[in-house]
Parts: C-alpha cells; sequence; structure tokens
C-alpha cells in the first residue's frame, strides 16, 4: 500500500519562465518536499512553471509535493488516482486527506469501512503516496479510547506516514502526545495556530508537516518574506525526519500560497548552497 521514497532532490528556483530552465537538483537529507493544498495555477503565476500536458503536470515542474484536498469532500475514482500519479515525475509525492465521513461525520468512531473504501481508492497512487492528512473539527476533543482505536484501525491498513491536524485544545496534552507518537502520527505545525502548542510539530518524528492556511486572514493572506524566512529556520533543525519534512501552502484564496511556496524554496536553496560551501 506504501513504499518508502528514497532521497529527494530540492526543485529549484526559476525566475524566468520555465519552458526552457535546466534543472539543477539541490540534495536534501532528510527529503524536503514544498508544495501547494491542490495544483491550480493562477494566470500571474503561470510564467513560473513548465510545460506540460496537464495543470498538473505543470505544477509538477515546479514543485515536488501536492495537498489533495478534494478528497475530504468527495470520493475520487481509483482510476482518477491513477491518472493523477502518471502525470507526475517518478519522485514526486501526494499527500492525501481523509475524507470528512471520517473526521466529522463519525468522529473516528466505527471507520473501518469509510477507511477500506478510501485505501481502495487512493491505492491508484501507487509509490507516490507520500502519505495522508487526517484534520479534526475543531468541536472533537480528544478521547483516549476513540483515538488509539481508531488509530489501530487506521495502521491495520496502511503504513503510510499520517500528519494530524486536531484543533480542540484537549489534543495539545502530554497524553495526546504520547497516543500519537505510539500509533506513529506525527501532528501537524498549523498556522494560524488555535493555541501556541499548534504552531510546532509534534507527535511521530520521523515526517514533519507544516501546514500554513494564510494569516492574518485564513486562506487569503500572503506571509511575505519575513515570515517565510522563519518557517525556513524552523525547517531546517528538523534533521530527524526519516520519512521526510513537508511544507504546504493553503493560502489559495488569491492566489498567495504559490510565491510563498517559491519563497521558501528560495530559502531552502540559499540554505543548501551555504552548507556545500
Amino acid at each position: 500500500m506504501f513504499v518508502r521514497s528514497g532521497k529527494r532532490a530540492l526543485r529549484p528556483i526559476l525566475t524566468a519562465p520555465a519552458q526552457d530552465a535546466a534543472v539543477t537538483k539541490i540534495p536534501t537529507t532528510p527529503p524536503l518536499r514544498i508544495g501547494i493544498a491542490g495544483w491550480s495555477i493562477p494566470r500571474q503565476h503561470a510564467h513560473l512553471f513548465g510545460e506540460g500536458d496537464s495543470t498538473l503536470a505543470r505544477y509538477a515542474t515546479r514543485f515536488s509535493a501536492v495537498e489533495i484536498n478534494s478528497s475530504f469532500y468527495r470520493p475520487h475514482q481509483r482510476k482518477t488516482y491513477e491518472r493523477w500519479a502518471t502525470s507526475v515525475p517518478g519522485d514526486f509525492r501526494f499527500s492525501v486527506k481523509l475524507p470528512q465521513t471520517i473526521s466529522h461525520e463519525l468522529a473516528l468512531r466505527g471507520a473501518g469501512p469509510a477507511l477500506d473504501r478510501f485505501f481502495e481508492q487512493v491505492d491508484g497512487l501507487g509509490r507516490k503516496l507520500g502519505g495522508l492528512l487526517l484534520q479534526l473539527p475543531p468541536s472533537l476533543a480528544f478521547d483516549a479510547r476513540s483515538a488509539a482505536t481508531f488509530f489501530r484501525v487506521l495502521r491495520g491498513r496502511s503504513a503510510a506516514p499520517v500528519a494530524c491536524e486536531p484543533r480542540h485544545p484537549s489534543w495539545f496534552t502530554a497524553q495526546a502526545e504520547a497516543l500519537l507518537q505510539r500509533h506513529r502520527i506525527a501532528r501537524v505545525a498549523a498556522d494560524p495556530a488555535r493555541v501556541p502548542e499548534a504552531a510546532v510539530p509534534a507527535g511521530d518524528a520521523s515526517w514533519r508537516y507544516w501546514r500554513w492556511h494564510g494569516s492574518p486572514r485564513i486562506y487569503y493572506s500572503e506571509y511575505g518574506d519575513a515570515a517565510v524566512a522563519e518557517l525556513a529556520a524552523q525547517a531546517l533543525v528538523q534533521g530527524g525526519a526519516r520519512s521526510g519534512i513537508w511544507v504546504i501552502f493553503d493560502n489559495t484564496a488569491h492566489g498567495f500560497a504559490i510565491p510563498d511556496a517559491v519563497r521558501l524554496q528560495s530559502r531552502m536553496n540559499e540554505a543548501g548552497n551555504q552548507a556545500r560551501a
């Protein structure tokens, strides 16, 4: 169901139209992946991407990962995932958001059949499945028994990295942290953070996953240079993340996710160049 990827080279920053640009790969350990929630390309940023047979193929000329959010709202056929997998390079990876049926409607209870349906579909990605995202509703308080049962059921079906984005304050406790670690579940570092602890990655240290939604106005605001520089500094110290470091920008409403992601690419490329100097 899941094949761990090897080392990943960071895609370069392209300051001119990408169609004829040569690709210079910058090795990173652990693998760093920067991407967007979805792969829409606003017209004003089209010059940052290379040619491709589809929007996803063009997106993959710039970024090494993408977060599929549409799976939260509706199921996709297995052949759709298969088509997406064939549209991107071999080292590209997808993060797939678990359906709201599981996280919101069932509240993690009795989710076995829903997980079976989900994995039958998402297995179409093959080895390009990079991990799973579980975003919990703000109203879902931590319940050790139901959480442990759910994660045990999930782990019986998949060994893929899993990142959980809890939003109720009760999840940010030592008990919840221990449970996440026991079941190899990473905790998302989110911005804006509902509690201070939510801003930093936690849980299973083998996968580090940032989701930046836009601040101060969620989904709409641009981060800019100073905030992205701070994020780069945070990501650079995550040396123990064997499954990789992922940074996903979700401030897509006005198209700011792409320039923010490009800023982060530039910062990380500069850090890579300095490390080799």
